[in-house]
């Protein structure tokens, strides 16, 4: 697909605004490691933190278990009790995956292509961070998405990481997966409705707009909010959000014995680094995703997908 052709077909999905400002954004600050979003300092892009990371594992001898670690995926099962919920929606199964960073190697897409497979659910979700540079071609991810979304029954709907070029929009559109971007859809199921919205990338770009995503969402009405990052959490809470499913902190990715995490790259509490919790009335999930970052490694971080079951409060007691 020709440049012209994806900036045009960006445009007139997005409005020009929305596609120039994320466009202007990537092209200013590719491959910085200083500078831009919510942190002043960017790992993923700081070379020599490879070579550190293996070494230093190397070192103390965790390096083959640590790799070990990152291919063994786990599927957990998550149930919310989700107030307001509409009786048609009980127990309505959506899997959620995020951080899959698939064009890192070939074997973790087989290892989450094998792990979907078989996995009951009604819907899937993607909470961004496909590729596994902030900066580059986009072909290779789109080819291991391409692999993915064939093995995903059911609708799949998606936000945009930090990592993830807004080019990928199109090409992703194609495979049917919706993408969100400041915007909701209402998923109907017996006669009622619950309404999936979703935001661009907060943490990085900055192009969030949770009041456009919600404009259309009945005031009181249960509504599940796709975010990539976890740190829109107060924002997203006093604009009566029910369910904030997000990623991007990988739970650490590297933890000390009981998954307390060595570094969270987000400005949130620790609680909301990883797993379930709550904010005000506002329920979250943060994935420690599917993939990995920098290095593929995990230590007493297991990645997994996930996969929330919801039941009202009355079903789930």
């Amino acid at each position: 697909m020709r440049d012209s052709e994806i900036i045009a077909r960006l445009e007139a999905r997005l409005g020009p605004v929305h596609a120039r400002q994320r466009l202007g954004i990537e092209t200013d600050h590719e491959a910085h490691v200083f500078g831009g979003g919510s942190s002043f300092f960017h790992l993923e892009n700081w070379y020599s933190a490879h070579g550190i990371i293996r070494n230093s594992l190397k070192l103390v001898g965790l390096y083959g278990r640590a790799v070990r670690n990152a291919h063994d995926i786990k599927v957990v099962e998550n149930r919310i009790a989700l107030p307001g919920l509409p009786a048609s929606m009980n127990g309505l199964r959506i899997l959620q995956l995020s951080d899959l960073h698939l064009d890192m190697n070939d074997e973790i897409v087989h290892a989450i292509v094998d792990r979907v497979r078989g996995v009951a659910c009604d819907l899937c979700v993607l909470t961004g961070d496909y590729r596994f540079r902030t900066f580059g071609a986009i072909e290779p991810v789109i080819e291991g998405m391409q692999r993915l979304r064939a093995s995903l029954a059911g609708p799949v709907y998606a936000v945009l990481g930090n990592h993830d070029s807004i080019t990928m929009l199109p090409e992703m559109e194609d495979m049917d997966i919706r993408l969100l971007m400041n915007e909701s859809l209402i998923i109907e199921r017996g006669g009622e409705n619950l309404h999936l919205a979703g935001i661009d990338d907060a943490h990085y770009f900055g192009v969030h707009n949770i009041e456009k995503a919600l404009s259309a969402v009945p005031q009181g009405a249960p509504t599940v909010l796709l975010s990539h990052t976890p740190e829109v959490y107060r924002l997203a809470a006093h604009a009566g959000v029910a369910l904030l499913l997000c990623g991007h902190t990988h739970g650490g990715q590297i933890c000390l014995p009981g998954g307390y995490p060595v570094m969270l790259d987000a400005r949130i509490p620790r609680h909301l680094g990883r797993g379930p919790w709550q904010h005000h009335a506002m329920l979250g999930y943060t994935s420690p995703g599917a993939g990995s970052s920098v290095v593929g490694v995990r230590l007493n971080c297991p990645p997994e997908i996930t996969v929330h079951e919801l039941h009202g409060t009355a079903e789930a007691q």
